[in-house]
């Protein structure tokens, strides 16, 4: 049997190396939105808790539709672990998208990148530019927030691809991310590698570390479930259209299945 990770034909063409530095940078300075979004709240409002989240989750929103726009044509904005991993797994269907070196090594640049934005915020803010969290998010109900945020975010990414309505990503995962802060209890994280960077700021924004394990777990567990709701609710979608933009950096592309 051929191996399926040796794919000929990719949604993201880009050469390896300029498609981790978009995913470096693009998860980075996503991070840097959220944190330093995060850190001015808390110094302009700093009484009204709700005027923060509301800041940090308007400006979330909007840096998050720019950096899909300005590195998904390179990378596909992943900035995710879970997505790349969602793509790799969905790719193998069709014998397109990440291979599994493509994943580790998307994996590596997102959570690097977004230690180096965490760093980034701090700085800019004036602050130690290494920091841990003090902040503990450790209960079934933050679990669950983070199972319902990311089964949306993978959800809502499948589905766009697999309708061919690519287009509409940026504005419809923002709008998943912007709404989830609010409704969700965990203000949705839904990132592993956001999870693992806000560790290193012990601001508005951050988790003590002994909260992230669980909270990526439920991160995958959620990821896992949005696969599932999407590939069901459109079971006869051609498998070679495939997450190849994305969340808490996401949008997508069709890829087409090598016919040679």
């Amino acid at each position: 049997m051929p191996d399926t990770d040796q794919h000929t034909h990719r949604a993201v063409v880009a050469p390896l190396p300029r498609r981790l530095l978009a995913e470096f940078l693009g998860t980075g300075l996503l991070v840097a939105v959220v944190i330093g979004s995060g850190i001015a709240a808390q110094q302009l409002s700093p009484t009204d808790t709700g005027l923060q989240l509301l800041q940090n989750s308007l400006t979330t929103v909007f840096g998050l539709g720019v950096l899909i726009l300005l590195f998904g044509p390179v990378s596909g904005a992943h900035f995710n672990p879970v997505v790349s991993a969602v793509d790799w797994i969905i790719g193998r269907r069709a014998g397109t998208g990440l291979t599994r070196a493509d994943l580790a090594a998307y994996t590596i640049a997102q959570v690097l990148g977004g230690i180096g934005g965490a760093l980034l915020a701090n700085t800019m803010f004036g602050l130690a530019a290494v920091q841990i969290s003090q902040h503990v998010r450790t209960a079934p109900g933050l679990w669950v927030g983070e199972i319902v945020a990311t089964t949306g975010l993978i959800a809502i990414i499948l589905t766009l691809a697999r309708t061919g309505r690519a287009s509409l990503s940026a504005a419809a995962v923002a709008a998943w991310i912007g709404a989830a802060y609010w409704f969700t209890s965990s203000t949705s994280f839904a990132n592993p590698a956001v999870t693992i960077a806000r560790m290193f700021s012990n601001t508005f924004a951050g988790i003590a570390p002994a909260s992230v394990p669980l909270f990526i777990v439920f991160q995958i567990i959620g990821a896992a479930l949005g696969a599932v709701v999407a590939l069901l609710l459109y079971p006869d979608a051609p498998d070679d259209v495939l997450v190849s933009h994305t969340a808490d950096g996401i949008t997508t592309r069709a890829a087409e299945r090598n016919n040679r």
